[in-house]
């Protein structure tokens, strides 16, 4: 008589067995990799750090070039650098998540739907032979399907924009995702930033921008089939730019140190 192999048991029992090895397989292989995941990540950031304030080199590698950046951990609240926190280990998203690191925003504030703004940020400043040329200054806010995560790089004087640069964000291709778009973020430089009494002027706007226009200095083109996208942008730099956001510190930074005195924050 020829046994039968074919019943219901032993098929659950292979098909159990054949999930745990894939299963051991696959999480081997992510733990194996996570150092190298988390390092290409960290490499990413650098490259949108110096692309935002126009460092980057084709002959130069990311690490070369980031080696002259310097990172700071600024207390929103007081527009002071703080020194007793871990650099390496910083991470916003986990601060603004916790409420003893946070502030939650009311509906008036919260122009950027942040829901929480944490009390610390990591900003990046550059120097070329000792002189400081630009501050990096993350920021984020939502646009149309998620929140849009990136740096904004300003010159010395803390009113001139050198580049905006997005590195996460969840935009429509070819729509919203054109804030990738190398020829309209070329726009940004040179834009101001700040009106009478440091009121933020700075905003992408519906349609082009008429140059004739005694505003075109605070404004850049909106993004074609795009327009909450576009809005998204504006208020999330109106929130960062302002009282809520790194103001204390411009304000400080400002009285401080004159343009010609700026050499080390």
């Amino acid at each position: 008589m020829i046994k039968n192999n074919d019943t219901i048991l032993k098929t659950i029992f292979v098909a159990i067995t054949l999930c745990l090895i894939c299963s051991a397989i696959i999480s081997s292989a992510a733990v194996g990799l996570r150092d190298i995941q988390n390092a290409n990540k960290k490499l990413d950031q650098q490259s949108k750090v110096l692309a935002s304030a126009g460092l980057l080199e084709q002959n130069k590698s990311i690490e070369e070039l980031f080696s002259s950046i310097e990172e700071k951990i600024l207390d929103l609240r007081s527009g002071e650098f703080v020194d007793s926190m871990d650099l390496e280990n910083f991470d916003p998203k986990l601060l603004a998540r916790n409420i003893d690191t946070s502030i939650a925003l009311s509906s008036d504030q919260d122009i950027a739907i942040l829901k929480r703004r944490e009390n610390y940020q990591k900003i990046f400043l550059h120097y070329d032979e000792d002189q400081l040329s630009s501050i990096i200054l993350p920021v984020r806010g939502y646009g149309l399907w998620g929140t849009l995560y990136g740096y904004l790089a300003l010159k010395p004087d803390l009113q001139t924009i050198i580049g905006l640069e997005f590195y996460e964000h969840k935009e429509t291709p070819g729509l919203g995702a054109e804030v990738d778009n190398p020829r309209w973020k070329n726009i940004w430089k040179g834009k101001k930033i700040y009106g009478d009494e440091y009121k933020v002027l700075i905003s992408v706007i519906k349609g082009t921008v008429n140059k004739q226009s005694q505003n075109s200095n605070y404004q850049v083109d909106g993004l074609s089939g795009a327009t909450i996208t576009s809005k998204g942008v504006s208020n999330l730099l109106s929130f960062w730019l302002g009282d809520l956001g790194y103001l204390p510190f411009i304000k400080k930074i400002k009285k401080r140190l004159s343009s010609e005195e700026i050499t080390n924050v």
